[in-house]
């Protein structure tokens, strides 16, 4: 008994300091443009190098947000922050992040890059124009899964805003519940 509250006591320790590391490496030092530009150019190729189809699918797209590094971590009360950029026709036209909370059995920390990609005008005027946006309830975003070496058929998506998760680092186990906005 003794040992298993040992246990227990140093992996929560070590996941706590984790999660703080991981937290505060990305609050201390916001990202500039130029930096966040790189970011999003590096993810991009990584997905088109990766993804058999997804050059065409990205050009054929009216708008591709990427949020990069975006980091999840979480021990009973969690978090998710990162920052990104919204292209159109290759170029930055708007800044963004993203930022949540959460409640519930949660332990780790992990590190991501998301993709959405707006395939019709009205998805992105929506998310141009709502200050606030949220997947699900402002947009309907599918979220398309992808082994490694995956490929995009474009004959088989027809949704207003498609999203991808890709880089994935780090273990998280949830089962949380979003505080109230």
């Amino acid at each position: 008994m003794f040992a298993r509250k040992t246990a227990w006591r140093t992996a929560s320790a070590v996941c706590l300091c984790l999660t703080g590391i991981l937290m505060l490496t990305g609050v201390s030092q916001a990202k500039t443009a130029q930096e966040i530009d790189a970011s999003v150019s590096a993810v991009l190729v990584r997905f088109m190098d990766q993804v058999s189809g997804s050059r065409e699918f990205l050009q054929a797209a009216k708008g591709v947000l990427v949020l990069t590094d975006v980091i999840q971590a979480g021990l009973g009360i969690g978090g998710q922050y990162g920052e990104g950029a919204l292209r159109m026709h290759g170029r930055t036209v708007a800044y963004y992040n993203i930022a949540s909370a959460s409640i519930g059995f949660q332990l780790g920390a992990q590190k991501k890059d998301i993709i959405l990609v707006f395939l019709q005008d009205k998805a992105l005027r929506d998310f141009r124009t709502k200050s606030g946006w949220q997947a699900g309830v402002d947009g309907s975003v599918v979220l398309v899964t992808l082994g490694t070496h995956g490929s995009i058929d474009t004959t088989k998506i027809n949704e207003p805003i498609v999203g991808f998760v890709i880089g994935q680092a780090g273990l998280i186990s949830e089962s949380s519940t979003q505080p109230p906005q």
